[in-house]
C-alpha cells in the first residue's frame, strides 16, 4: 500500500479507536505493513494500538488486563468491523507502551483458506515454527511470486515439493526398515 494511502487509512483507524475506546489510555495507533514487523506477511496489514502506562511491570499487566475487561465487547466488534472493512488487517494488537517487555492482546484473523479446508473435512494440524530472517525471506518470496497466498501455505508447498523427490521416498523406506529393526529388539 502506498505511504499516503496507508497514512489515510491509519488516520481513519485512529478516529475509530478514539470513538470505540473513549476513556482508554491510548498513546498511539499504527497501521503496519510488510517490512515494518516480521510477523506481518506480504499483502497483509496489522493494526497496533499502544496504551500508555507506567514502566512498572505490574502496572503494565494491570493496564492491559483492565483494558481487556473494560472493553471486551468493543474489542470484539472492532475486530469484526476490521475484517469487513479492511480484510488485509489480519492482526489487531493492543499492547502497553513498552511492548517488548509487556503483555499484549493479539487478535489474529485465521486464514480463510485454512478455515475452508478444515470445514471441508481437511485434516490439518497447526504447527508453530520460529524462523530466521533467511527462512522468512524465502517464504515471503514464494508469496510475492504468487506460489502461495501466505507463509503457512508456502511451507505446505515446500513440503509437497520435498515429498516429490525420489530421495525422500528412499528416506521413508529406510525409516521403515529402521523401525522394523528396532521392533526386533
Amino acid at each position: 500500500m502506498e505511504r499516503a494511502a496507508l497514512e489515510h487509512v491509519e488516520e481513519k483507524i485512529r478516529e475509530e479507536v478514539t470513538r470505540r475506546f473513549p476513556d482508554a489510555p491510548v498513546d498511539r495507533v499504527s497501521l503496519l505493513q510488510y517490512g515494518d514487523e516480521p510477523i506481518v506477511e506480504p499483502g497483509e496489514l496489522m493494526v497496533r494500538v499502544t496504551l500508555t502506562c507506567a514502566d512498572d511491570e505490574d502496572e503494565r499487566e494491570r493496564t492491559i488486563h483492565d483494558f481487556e475487561r473494560g472493553y471486551h465487547d468493543a474489542i470484539r466488534e472492532f475486530r469484526e468491523d476490521l475484517d469487513a472493512k479492511l480484510p488485509e488487517a489480519r492482526r489487531l494488537e493492543f499492547r502497553v507502551a513498552d511492548g517488548a517487555k509487556g503483555p499484549a492482546i493479539v487478535l489474529a484473523r485465521p486464514g480463510r483458506q485454512l478455515e475452508s479446508r478444515a470445514a471441508a473435512g481437511g485434516d490439518l494440524t497447526p504447527v508453530m515454527a520460529r524462523l530466521g530472517s533467511t527462512d522468512l525471506e524465502t517464504l515471503d518470496t514464494l508469496i510475492t511470486a504468487g506460489v502461495a497466498p501466505n507463509r503457512a501455505e508456502a511451507v505446505r508447498w515446500a513440503l509437497a515439493r520435498i515429498r516429490e523427490r525420489p530421495a525422500y521416498q528412499q528416506l521413508v523406506a529406510r525409516t521403515r526398515e529402521i523401525e522394523e529393526l528396532k521392533a526386533q529388539f
